[in-house]
């Protein structure tokens, strides 16, 4: 029996599902690969992500897979200064991607389109009035996310952030009437996206959360010990090149560690993640913080270390590396931004904090503690965070039925 045809374009390639946003659309690719013929259109941004177009086509029936120049898309997006468009559209406009796109709804009969991330809408925008059945995963509410970088900074960087948040904030809401369905990845971003949209779209706008692979972050899925990391220690995992995580380990780093340190000198700090910057290569060795880079296996530095933290400053959704540390039994110790989305109830082996001093305290009290594993903290995400229900919603909305 023959599937309907789906189109589904990615800002970036959604595999190997090994960081946050990749994790989600692999997840919808996953699992909407079982009712639907997905014809994926993506881009490739990072030279490592090369090579994986079979692992695509055990998902996709077809795949266009195009590898960007980061230095021509930046020069690209300056033109949205010309056209006063936000940076975002011209930085990801391809006319390789739209002629694929155009050809393959027409050869296609395409009927149904799925759009993660709102930068590549404008590649189905022309299209949409033929479309049946239309659905836009903004994921995070991307303006917001540069109205908070430029709270961040002064001058020129604050003007150029604003500017963005408020050209975003426009498509956004256009793009939200064009659809027939605006999701999310929280109940509460899609709260503050209908805070910022007219009324009359109130009821094309939900949330569908991620989820976690609990199967695969299970402390007992018998994981490759790593060496030499001590008992008193604390981990922090995440893409190292994306702003808020450096931003969130230099903040820790600046504010809680000292304060660790100064009750426990022996405590050491990990921080786990791909292409770590030149601030945060540059801790490697000092005060007891080791900075991995890219590692093959996260779940091993969850395991052995004795507290996960993210203390995130700037945060948009439901953060996977929150999600994973849970899945792991593991203690974690959270700011309030990191802990959007996830209504866990507070407890010894969950804690949300922003005041430096008292994220030091628990974090110390912890560490003071035998080895924990947090059965309360896996039986949550085991409970509310599967994959499966989760993405089954993205089936009923792409055939016309909001859940």
């Amino acid at each position: 029996m023959m599937k309907p045809a789906l189109l589904f374009l990615v800002h970036r390639i959604p595999f190997p599902p090994n960081k946050g946003d990749k994790i989600r659309s692999f997840n919808m690719m996953k699992q909407l690969s079982q009712a639907f013929d997905i014809h994926l259109g993506c881009f490739i941004d990072d030279d490592e992500d090369l090579g994986f177009d079979k692992d695509l086509l055990a998902y996709c029936k077809s795949i266009k897979c195009i590898q960007q120049n980061k230095l021509l898309c930046k020069v690209k997006g300056l033109a949205g200064f010309v056209t006063s468009k936000p940076i975002t559209l011209p930085y990801y406009h391809s006319h390789e991607m739209q002629r694929w796109v155009d050809e393959t709804i027409v050869e296609q009969q395409v009927q149904r389109v799925l759009i993660f991330s709102a930068a590549m809408a404008q590649f189905v925008e022309p299209h949409l009035p033929n479309i049946k059945h239309s659905v836009l995963d903004f994921v995070d509410v991307d303006s917001d996310k540069w109205r908070q970088y430029a709270a961040e900074k002064s001058g020129i960087k604050a003007w150029f952030y604003n500017r963005e948040a408020r050209l975003l904030q426009s498509y956004e809401t256009n793009m939200a009437n064009a659809f027939d369905f605006s999701t999310f990845v929280s109940d509460d971003e899609a709260s503050m996206f209908t805070s910022l949209i007219p009324k009359a779209l109130d009821n094309k706008v939900l949330g569908v959360r991620n989820g976690v692979d609990t199967t695969y972050f299970d402390p007992q899925a018998g994981l490759e010990a790593v060496d030499n990391i001590a008992d008193n220690s604390v981990a922090f995992t995440g893409a190292m090149d994306y702003w808020a995580n450096v931003n969130a380990v230099m903040w820790f780093v600046e504010n809680v560690w000292p304060l660790i340190l100064s009750h426990d000198n022996t405590a050491q700090f990990y921080v786990v993640g791909s292409k770590p910057s030149a601030e945060v290569q540059a801790l490697h060795g000092k005060h007891n913080i080791t900075v991995t880079g890219r590692v093959e296996d996260v779940r091993p530095y969850i395991a052995q270390t004795k507290v996960s933290v993210a203390p995130l400053r700037i945060a948009r959704g439901i953060q996977n590396k929150v999600l994973e540390a849970l899945s792991m039994a593991k203690p974690i110790v959270l700011s309030s931004m990191a802990a959007e989305g996830i209504a866990k109830p507070l407890s010894s082996d969950y804690q949300v904090e922003d005041s430096p001093e008292a994220m030091a305290q628990i974090i110390c009290d912890l560490l003071a503690k035998e080895a924990l594993v947090s059965e309360s903290n896996r039986a949550f995400v085991v409970e509310h965070f599967s994959w499966e229900s989760e993405m089954h919603k993205f089936s009923d909305l792409l055939n016309g039925v909001r859940v």
